[in-house]
């Protein structure tokens, strides 16, 4: 327990609660705790946008998947990457258009149902907690290797951290968190990605070649197909990745904190540079960990690698760069819990008690109330589940939540926006198809089972052969989608249209 790494520990949370009692003033209304009344800028939401996506699983998972599986653990970059463009594209302007606070808001735009709002809500929370359990996971992971304190406490000091933000704060202190852990990640990462290449002149193709001989796997380490040996998993994970930021319900809360759909394309675009050039720097963390660290260090430390970018602040900058990158994986891993806590206490607020108990006529006291209250339900929720995913490493968890989000939520998205004959039925199934389908394939993956201990959570042979179920559960979704509506007569062609117009230009009636 270095001082140094106390002291710094200490500035971040003091930033990170001086933030939350600044907002908690600014937070009256339920639009200022669900999306900051709309208030920030394009390059504003951006910076918040990259600090919700670059999580732990992109900090500490994927630099410890590349230092152990050299080029397989590339794919997470390159996946997470490419999502964006998908949101891009596709989601962006529709939603910000169709929307007020979730993803419930934009489809009922259309379809106006209880059922519809109810299962998005569902969904919305499910990923929530399968994405908040990859982040308390390496949360406890690198409070433990910084205190020397049992891992269940640690996970509790995180979970009690991120609550507070929320239940204070709301979507401002979330939003404002996530701005300055972006800079101070990105900072990071430049530092780090500086000192490895500077061991090698900035010959890239040196790293490359002493990463061959520093590792066990030789040769083979950049070649893919060290640990993504089936080619049908491999696929499957990709397609999650892709198309599952389209789906992630924090992600797309982020569009509805600015004023237009203008500047929700703005906000895309300054936040896919800040990704795409972080995940470029994984992989010298992934490399730099392989060659100044060790697979054996870095295992010892965490057996997914989730310690790995730590670690190698160690041993190329000395105590203080360790002490500083660990403070920011902490700041990054209590910004996303926070923006994951509080889309999940929105979806159950706003949707399920807003709309579904009390009919639309909850005042925003009473659901500001049922907000709060939701959010610690989700935090102990998501603390007791993380306590028995201790081993898994956090990137693999993440890729679950990006499934589900791609096998049920967007299939809804896009036949909302693009598809006339959609209607209710199609999608309810759509989304409950997507979700259990995701659900119960990943129950039955080597992901849960394995013939061998320690490997998974469960000794025993695997049902399901893939690891991550996309590439059959989000054809599930679209099918779901595609059945329930040709199989139900009810359309109203009149209220496409309108939503088709109100999607792509924003127009909306005066009084609507």
């Amino acid at each position: 327990m270095s001082p140094t790494v106390i002291v710094l520990f200490l500035i971040i949370v003091a930033l990170t609660l001086a933030i939350t009692f600044w907002a908690s003033r600014q937070t009256q209304t339920t639009g200022d705790f669900y999306t900051a009344s709309g208030g920030l800028t394009g390059f504003q939401n951006g910076l918040a946008i990259s600090g919700d996506y670059l999580s732990a699983a992109s900090f500490l998972g994927i630099a410890g998947s590349i230092a152990l599986f050299g080029f397989d653990g590339f794919f997470y970059s390159i996946g997470f990457l490419i999502a964006y463009l998908v949101v891009l594209f596709l989601v962006a302007e529709p939603l910000r258009n169709l929307g007020k606070y979730t993803l419930a808001d934009m489809i009922n735009a259309r379809f106006n149902a209880k059922k519809v709002r109810g299962a998005a809500a569902l969904s919305t929370i499910t990923i929530s907690i399968f994405y908040m359990l990859a982040q308390l996971v390496g949360a406890g992971a690198l409070i433990q290797l910084l205190f020397d304190i049992p891992y269940t406490v640690a996970v509790l000091i995180v979970g009690v951290m991120m609550t507070i933000y929320v239940l204070f704060g709301g979507m401002i202190a979330t939003s404002w968190v996530q701005i300055v852990k972006a800079v101070l990640l990105m900072a990071g990462m430049l530092i780090l990605s500086f000192l490895v290449l500077m061991h090698f002149n900035f010959n890239i193709g040196a790293m490359f070649e002493e990463a061959k001989s520093a590792t066990s796997h030789g040769a083979d380490y950049l070649s893919p197909g060290l640990k993504f040996t089936a080619p049908l998993d491999t696929i499957s994970l990709m397609l999650a990745l892709v198309l599952g930021t389209a789906g992630l319900p924090h992600i797309l809360m982020r569009f509805f904190t600015v004023k237009d759909a203008k500047t929700a394309r703005k906000s895309v675009v300054t936040a896919t540079w800040i990704i795409g050039a972080f995940y470029v720097l994984t992989l010298f963390l992934g490399f730099g960990a392989a060659i100044f660290v060790g697979e054996g260090t870095i295992t010892e430390a965490n057996p997914g690698g989730n310690m790995a970018a730590p670690l190698l602040a160690k041993a190329i900058g000395g105590e203080f760069l360790f002490a500083f990158i660990s403070a920011v994986a902490f700041a990054t891993i209590l910004a996303v819990v926070a923006g994951l806590v509080l889309s999940g206490a929105s979806a159950f607020a706003h949707d399920l008690y807003g709309q579904i108990i009390k009919k639309g006529k909850a005042s925003d006291q009473q659901q500001m109330l049922a907000a709060r209250y939701a959010a610690l339900a989700v935090s102990v929720l998501s603390i007791i589940l993380s306590l028995f995913a201790q081993y898994l490493n956090v990137a693999f968890l993440v890729s679950l939540a990006f499934c589900i989000g791609a096998s049920a939520n967007l299939p809804v998205i896009l036949y909302t926006v693009y598809w006339k004959r959609f209607n209710t039925t199609g999608a309810v199934s759509a989304l409950l198809s997507g979700l259990i389908a995701a659900l119960v394939l990943v129950s039955i993956s080597p992901s849960v089972f394995s013939p061998t201990e320690g490997a998974a959570l469960f000794v025993g042979d695997p049902i399901f052969p893939l690891s991550n179920p996309a590439l059959v559960s989000v054809p599930i979704g679209f099918l779901g989608g595609y059945l329930g509506t040709i199989f139900s007569s009810k359309s109203d062609a009149k209220r496409y249209a309108e939503v088709k117009v109100k999607a792509h230009t924003g127009y909306r009636k005066t009084g609507s």
